[in-house]
């Protein structure tokens, strides 16, 4: 597998994953992921991508009970 940003060598690993969204910040510190070897570039397979998807749809609906109303 060739890294689409540098074609360089892709080798299986973790990489970090953080999003922000509706006031909720989430950190992963190690998602299994394909890095580039020359760039360091990380690509999710399928199966994470839907796992993080899931968990920010639940941190969301928690977290609606946490939100202020103005």
């Amino acid at each position: 597998m060739k890294c689409v940003h540098c074609r360089g060598e892709m080798k299986r690993g973790a990489a970090p994953f953080h999003v922000d969204r509706k006031g909720c910040h989430l950190l992963l510190d190690a998602v299994p992921a394909w890095v580039c070897r020359q760039c360091g570039e990380s690509y999710f397979e399928e199966q994470q991508v839907d796992a993080i998807q899931d968990l920010v749809r639940s941190l969301e609906q928690k977290a609606k009970g946490l939100a202020l109303t103005r």
